[in-house]
């Protein structure tokens, strides 16, 4: 739509000009329910007024706004023609004065694809739910408004909607009214928030179960800070809330920050909603945070899902301080929020919560989307360059998120803990409700740690790439070392930085199996040194006698890719489970998967390797972490004549493995997923089907309906179960979440018919909700179809450009990303090479979309013709 890729530029001119005061928002949400009016966009009413300043009276500027229509403007007490000053996107205002007061009413359009106000009907009882998401700037699809995170202003919202909808805000309801004469709607006016930013405005409506708690807090000046808890999700889904799990690690964040931030939480009340359709994982929005509700759990999940969710919970509320009370004046310093929400989650729920291995978890999976994300072409330093409010949304990526938060971990080992947290403080309460760069974050880290953070910034945030670190090491005729020295290399040529890293070195050595005992790998030696150029010796362990195994980044302080000495990586190919420390294991799972990635390790290696190794993973999440990249191996890096081979091998092992877990035990449920994610033989299907009718069981397997699902969409994929089966399920599970597995369990099937259906769906109709498109999309793409999915390629490249113009940027990046041929081959590669050198004029996120794609094409090719070599 015209104008609504609001630029850098346009942003700095408008902040420049204005001052935003506050913000009154009515909207008239009983349109929700019941029939829609005509034939176009369901649609509800919104009005806004906006009291703003203006630097230069007389000037002109404009306010953000994407409505179906726009039915009147009022500016400083004069009408201004809807037809002539609204675009679709902006409503243009000149002839400003010193104080100004803006009125606009519009007719705004209910989201199906997740951006703006969603609204969504529960299948099973046929009742709505309403949810708003803004990031980065989808506000203006529920309300007129600067959608700029630096004018922040004060919003007080009115929300009118049925009389017995829950309605939320940012701040509490200050008055419930009855509207209108008709009766059965209602009001809600709620306080004035504190100034905030546009995005992290939201509205939740809706008949939603909601459970309430409290938080209190003496504070040091002798007052109580008295926090009002609520937690609420879709009524269907209230017999599968376990809201008291959700309140415990709530407090237990919140005491974590109030001790370490000695900043009381700004915002009254705190409220967790778990919607439906989500796009994200969660959103920050001030007292009223958003989840997506896959967070309910329908059926038993191991403990690392658990884990993730209450990471999620802390990684939120660390927003609260970086991000909402601070926050960054353009998105150029996204990471300002994210990178520090990311570690402060980590850190929060390693010491305030029961998830005490959460670092582990960071080292094993965080780390792998960021170390995947900074070896892309696409790669940009943490402090990005962001033009345009398109490129904003591809960078909520594993650069601003993972890299960062990596980062963050090792300045804390740089710097020291006491300062990291004290600059935190002064950086609060020096920016309180302000907007923030850069540089304003290291005046007080450097302040508070009397480094130079200058040099520290240009190193790890302001340039990009990953690095290596290799270990070498030289012994004399008794097996001492006589020196160990560590090799930093850049991955790639187009980022040589070499950067100051603060590592540990770990020494292992067998121990136990002469003496009939089980054979450990264990530490007997650890130093930490300052990395920095391309050599440094580590003097400390000059003298150490040989070990077995020698890791580089031991305990995780840095951010980089760890290889291994021939003599390291002969033990782990014969002794990795060995390693008695969880860190340090998952650690070498990581290197050794990165060793894969860069075809230096061939893809069946590292699938012996997990055949070896993986059924004795005492982490559940590095476990389940451990399957996902051996799938990823099976499917990408291995070549094409091996993988029915290997997919046998992998399949053999995870029932081998199933029936060895502890009945009942999380491992076993891993285990249960991944053979059926493996399954490839008559007898594999066979054995589904008897688990899924009750003919067939495995000791303590409680085979719930969420599991049934997973065991359904691996015969889909098959062509062992038909529409008439997978019907079947959804009457027994005719639930929201029942339907998404449907819809991805019919596009799964192996038929040309089928994948023309799909095809049509996602591609050419915008019928389907968000959620069905991503059902849609992970149904069609099956990696063990690639002949059925090779006549889409030349498809895909045709259409890309139509369904960016077309679709929001959120449907539209999900077809981008999802139908992208991942399984093709060299052509493939070269019809990719020929877009994007046919069409440099295409919109530059687009482009970074297709350009990562096929980068990861590039390297699966790669990482085949190294399991080729192998086995030559």
């Amino acid at each position: 739509m015209p104008g609504e890729n609001l630029t850098r530029d346009e942003a700095r001119e408008r902040a420049r000009l204005l001052a935003v005061d506050a913000y009154e928002v009515a909207l008239d949400l009983r349109s929700a329910v019941g029939e829609p009016s005509g034939d176009g966009p369901r649609t509800f009413r919104s009005t806004t007024t906006v009291r703003f300043r203006c630097a230069e009276p007389g000037a002109g500027t404009f306010i953000d706004l994407v409505a179906p229509e726009v039915t009147a403007v009022r500016l400083n007490g004069r009408e201004l023609d809807p037809a002539a000053v609204f675009d679709g996107a902006r409503i243009a205002l000149d002839s400003l004065a010193g104080e100004n007061e803006l009125v606009v009413d519009a007719q705004c359009a209910y989201s199906r694809t997740g951006e703006g106000l969603h609204r969504f009907v529960d299948p099973e009882d046929g009742q709505v739910y309403l949810y708003t998401q803004y990031e980065p700037a989808d506000a203006r699809r529920v309300f007129a408004n600067f959608e700029q995170p630096d004018l922040k202003a004060r919003f007080t919202f009115s929300v009118t909607a049925p009389e017995d909808w829950t309605v939320l805000g940012n701040g509490a309801a200050a008055a419930v009214e009855p509207a209108g004469a008709g009766g059965g709607f209602a009001t809600t006016r709620f306080a004035p928030t504190e100034p905030i930013s546009t995005y992290i405005s939201a509205v939740v409506a809706g008949p939603y179960h909601y459970e309430r708690d409290h938080y209190s807090r003496a504070l040091p000046d002798g007052s109580t800070l008295e926090i009002p808890l609520g937690a609420l999700c879709r009524a269907s889904l209230a017999k599968h809330f376990d809201a008291d799990d959700i309140f415990t690690v709530t407090k237990q964040g919140l005491d974590f920050f109030h001790d370490h931030f000695d900043y009381p939480y700004p915002f009254g009340k705190y409220d967790q909603a778990f919607v439906p359709e989500y796009n994200l994982g969660a959103m920050e929005n001030p007292g009223c945070v958003t989840f997506r509700e896959e967070f309910v759990f329908r059926g038993k999940v191991t403990q690392a899902s658990y884990e993730h969710r209450a990471n999620v919970i802390l990684h939120e509320m660390a927003h609260m301080w970086f991000g909402d009370l601070v926050t960054m004046e353009w998105w150029d310093d996204l990471w300002l929020k994210e990178s520090f929400a990311d570690f402060m989650g980590a850190f929060s729920l390693v010491e305030a919560t029961r998830f005490t291995d959460g670092w582990i978890t960071f080292a094993n999976r965080r780390k792998a989307w960021a170390y995947r994300a900074d070896q892309l072409p696409s790669t940009h330093p943490v402090t990005a360059d962001i033009r345009d409010l398109e490129d904003a949304k591809l960078n909520f990526d594993g650069i601003t998120y993972a890299k960062g938060a990596s980062v963050l971990k090792q300045l804390v080992a740089y710097a020291g803990r006491d300062a990291f947290l004290e600059g935190a403080r002064r950086y609060f309460k020096r920016h309180a409700y302000g907007n923030t760069r850069l540089g304003d974050l290291l005046s007080v880290l450097t302040e508070t740690s009397g480094r130079d953070m200058t040099a520290w910034s240009r190193a790890w945030l302001e340039t990009a790439g990953v690095n290596v670190l290799t270990p070498q090491a030289t012994y004399d005729a008794a097996g001492h070392i006589t020196e160990l020295s560590i090799v930093q290399d850049a991955a790639s040529p187009e980022h040589p930085t070499l950067r100051p890293h603060r590592v540990a070195v770990g020494l292992y050595r067998r121990t136990g199996a002469t003496a009939g005992e089980p054979s450990a790998l264990v530490r007997y030696a650890r130093a930490e040194v300052d990395v920095d150029g391309p050599r440094t010796v580590v003097a400390e362990l000059t003298g150490a006698e040989r070990p077995d195994l020698i890791l580089v980044n031991d305990d995780d302080l840095t951010y980089c890719k760890v290889r291994f000495d021939e003599v390291s990586l002969d033990t782990l190919r014969g002794h990795l489970g060995e390693l008695t420390d969880p860190l340090a294991r998952a650690l070498c799972w990581s290197a050794l998967w990165n060793l894969t990635r860069d075809a230096l390790m061939p893809a069946r290696d590292f699938l012996a390797l997990v055949e070896r190794f993986a059924g004795a993973e005492t982490d559940i999440g590095v476990l389940q972490m451990v399957q996902a990249w051996a799938q990823s191996a099976l499917q990408h890096y291995a070549t094409p004549d091996w993988r029915e081979e290997g997919g046998l091998r992998v399949a053999e092992s995870a029932l081998r493995e199933l029936r060895r877990a502890a009945p009942g035990s999380g491992h076993q449920l891993a285990w249960a997923r991944f053979f059926a994610q493996t399954a490839a033989t008559e007898l594999d299907q066979r054995l589904l089907r008897g688990l899924l009718d009750g003919t067939a069981g495995v000791d303590g397997l409680d085979v719930d309906q969420e599991l049934r699902w997973t065991f359904l969409a691996s015969l889909a994929a098959q062509g062992a179960a038909d529409a008439s089966l997978i019907a079947a399920e959804l009457e027994r599970d005719d639930t929201a979440s029942g339907k998404r597995h449907q819809v991805r369990c019919l596009a799964a099937r192996p038929s040309a018919e089928v994948k023309a259906e799909a095809w049509a769906a996602v591609v050419d109709s915008d019928a389907l909700s968000n959620a069905l498109v991503e059902a849609t999309i992970a149904g069609f793409a099956q990696p063990s179809q690639a002949e059925l999915l090779a006549p889409y390629a030349e498809r895909y490249f045709s259409v890309i450009e139509r369904v960016w113009r077309e679709r929001s940027i959120e449907i539209a990046m999900s077809i981008v990303r999802g139908l992208f041929p991942g399984q093709g081959d060299t052509a493939t590669l070269e019809a990719a090479d020929a877009w994007l050198a046919g069409h440099p004029d295409a919109p530059p996120a687009l482009r970074r979309l297709v350009l990562e794609a096929r980068d990861d094409l590039a390297r699966a090719l790669r990482g085949q013709e190294c399991d080729a070599r192998s086995a030559a």
